[in-house]
């Protein structure tokens, strides 16, 4: 007879949730390379603008899409590092201490690189 523990049960429950996580991100990459390709063809204007007003509306516009397409990109790039630490087997740990990223925290920040604790020391340093 065989009798789940509760380690037993919360393993299992970690391993679906980290089948899901990496679902997502799969789904989530797929979703960006799409966005950042249409982003990267998009055009808004073919040359001939005249018009002082509409060329400063088109400057603004570049510009959005600029910071866009680069916002973007770095989602990308956080998400693509993350697939490959399930890949090799480091998805969960923390870059900076080593220690397990909280199954909660990873639930909603699938692509954390630090734990709770060391992305607040992160934060606190870039702002100083």
């Amino acid at each position: 007879m065989f009798f789940q523990t509760a380690e037993n049960v919360r393993r299992a429950r970690m391993n679906r949730n980290l089948d899901t996580i990496k679902q997502n991100l799969l789904d989530q990459k797929k979703e960006l390379e799409l966005k950042l390709t249409t982003l990267a063809k998009e055009a808004f204007s073919d040359g001939q603008v005249q018009d002082p007003g509409d060329q400063a509306l088109l400057s603004t516009m570049e510009s959005l899409r600029t910071s866009l397409q680069d916002s973007d990109l770095e989602q990308y790039k956080r998400i693509v590092r993350a697939i490959k630490k399930f890949e090799d087997g480091s998805y969960g740990i923390c870059i900076d201490c080593g220690n397990d990223i909280s199954e909660k925290r990873l639930l909603s920040f699938a692509d954390a690189d630090r734990c709770l604790a060391c992305q607040e020391e992160y934060e606190d340093l870039q702002t100083e």
